[in-house]
């Protein structure tokens, strides 16, 4: 039987399925820690059962982004507030290359913000 979550990536029509995808692996590869759960009908990545980044379709350009959960803690050109008092998001276009690297760079600040126990984890 598939999951609401592996529904939401099997449906998703091409590039965002692959982009999507793609996202999540590089997510999930970030730390042995990391769990993908479904939250607010969309996949969300919890760090030791606490809320870290989620995936989302924009609803105007339908591109997908990275909500990143603690983003208002990190400063990175990439990611943008908007109206947003916690979270910050970094877009991504699904029709170019993916900055693995540069996602890396800024989810693991993100994630410092749990290793280090700023953010208190359920684990």
């Amino acid at each position: 039987m598939e999951r609401v979550i592996d529904n939401f990536y099997i449906n998703q029509n091409e590039p965002n399925k692959s982009c999507l995808l793609t996202l999540r692996e590089i997510i999930l590869n970030l730390d042995s820690n990391i769990s993908t759960t479904w939250k607010y009908a969309m996949p969300f990545f919890c760090y030791k059962g606490k809320m870290f980044c989620y995936l989302r379709l924009d609803k105007k350009t339908n591109e997908p982004y990275i909500g990143i959960v603690e983003g208002n803690r990190i400063g990175h050109p990439l990611l943008e507030k908007g109206n947003r008092k916690r979270m910050k998001v970094m877009r991504i276009n699904p029709n170019d290359d993916i900055d693995i690297a540069m996602i890396n760079q800024v989810l693991n600040k993100a994630l410092d913000f749990y290793r280090k126990g700023i953010i208190k984890t359920k684990k």
